[in-house]
């Protein structure tokens, strides 16, 4: 967490671009990171202070007539950082060709290092993209494989992920290998002995979630990695929903390739993305545009993709200030009980079955709760049609649910409301239509 005097600084040098733009909003983001960073509350402590949280909640710009509790697919992000990009936008506007290409383009680099800092690589380890499927194809279409090569995962993995697989096995003769896990798990020597269980002298490259999109079961990265660097086995690790939900660096992982959305937790503008390569693994990796042959062993050849703006990638800055400003271990802390306060009340009813362990180090914020006996998708229709409230239905081969997902401008009473609602549906059941 950064000290008082380094999260002042920065809310300093963003607060000059606040004022230029002449809006309130971003003040009021200003404002809300100020007052925790004069907070000397512990996480568990500042978790529950709805005071504090009352003034991140004022730093979005967000629709209070419903109750979004989807997002894991895309978060809103604070005014601050909508502000900031709208005025990048209007400046590239004026001259495209000079104000984006030679003034702003350039700026990525500081974006860069402080994206790098934060995951705790070198900057020449950053690429920025456009979301985790692009920085994850970029990595499953990057390495050398022959027909009757082998590909394992898990059958929990993200469906775009496995689409790319199944397009390499029929355009490339390649074999994709998936293999159950337990819903859910609180051994993460299970995970890695099916991982290695699973593995034969055909398999050539593995796929792994950091957390899974579908339950929110984190999964231990640095334990695979480490077991399949033994083996000579790269793996790819699917980090969309964990960069900024929890509290972690690459030292905890130990991964050679990681992809991310930055989008969701990070609350950077929508399409933005960040994929992590180890400096001497990047030259042998393919980058999905073709670059320059000068360019191979540099970072930045993952982002060539032609014109571009520059505005979302640079207002990713304002974003990691604000989460910085909250603190990662803080925020993970208000995740977390957020989770609990709907989940533990709602699990007194043995109809209840929840998809997520509660158990520390296993997830975040991110759960999956089926109401048995009750269709997941009809319920979550129910929710939108009748109480405005978004969830996610989830029908997996292997079981079903609700996954919900609040964030930090979420209310309690927001929280409560959902709960409510499932237990009137536990209590009467869905309405006939």
């Amino acid at each position: 967490m950064s000290t008082r005097r380094e999260f002042l600084g920065a809310v300093g040098r963003t607060a000059s671009t606040a004022f230029a733009a002449a809006v309130l909003d971003p003040l009021r983001a200003l404002h809300a990171l100020e007052i925790f960073a004069q907070h000397p509350g512990a996480p568990q402590e500042v978790a529950s202070n709805e005071e504090l949280w009352f003034e991140v909640q004022q730093a979005f710009t967000i629709d209070r007539s419903l109750i979004n509790l989807n997002n894991g697919g895309v978060s809103p992000s604070p005014a601050i950082v909508q502000n900031a990009m709208k005025r990048h936008l209007d400046f590239s506007n004026t001259a495209p060709v000079y104000t984006m290409w030679q003034i702003l383009e350039p700026q990525r680099e500081g974006v860069r290092r402080e994206l790098a800092k934060t995951f705790g690589c070198s900057p020449e380890e950053i690429a920025m993209t456009r979301n985790a499927s692009e920085s994850l194809q970029i990595c499953q279409l990057g390495f050398d494989l022959k027909p009757g090569d082998e590909v394992l995962t898990t059958t929990q993995d993200y469906p775009r992920m496995i689409t790319t697989w199944q397009q390499r096995e029929r355009r490339d003769g390649i074999k994709l290998k998936q293999f159950s896990i337990p819903v859910p798990c609180e051994n993460p020597a299970e995970i890695v002995s099916l991982f290695e269980k699973n593995i034969t002298p055909k398999t050539k490259l593995m796929l792994m979630c950091h957390m899974i999109n579908l339950t929110g079961q984190i999964l231990p990265v640095k334990g695979v990695v480490q077991m399949a660097r033994a083996k000579g086995i790269p793996v790819i690790v699917d980090g969309a929903h964990a960069f900024a939900h929890f509290d972690f660096t690459h030292a905890d992982l130990d991964c050679d390739y990681y992809a991310t959305s930055l989008h969701k937790w990070l609350f950077a503008p929508h399409g933005t993305g960040m994929l992590y390569v180890r400096r001497e693994k990047i030259a042998k990796l393919w980058p999905m545009m073709a670059a320059p042959e000068p360019m191979d062993d540099n970072i930045r050849k993952f982002e060539e993709i032609g014109t571009h703006p520059a505005a979302n990638y640079l207002a990713i800055a304002e974003a990691l200030t604000f989460h910085h400003g909250m603190g990662a271990q803080r925020k993970e802390a208000r995740m977390i009980y957020l989770r609990d306060r709907w989940a533990k009340r709602l699990m007194q009813n043995e109809r209840i079955k929840l998809n997520t362990s509660l158990q520390p180090g296993f997830a975040c914020g991110l759960a999956n709760v089926q109401v048995q006996g009750v269709d997941s998708v009809e319920l979550s229709n129910y929710l939108w049609n009748k109480h405005r409230i978004i969830v996610v239905p989830i029908k997996h081969a292997e079981f079903e649910g609700l996954r919900v997902t609040p964030n930090v401008y979420t209310t309690v009473q927001e929280i409560d409301r959902f709960a409510e609602v499932i237990e009137e549906v536990l209590k009467n059941g869905l309405p006939k239509t």
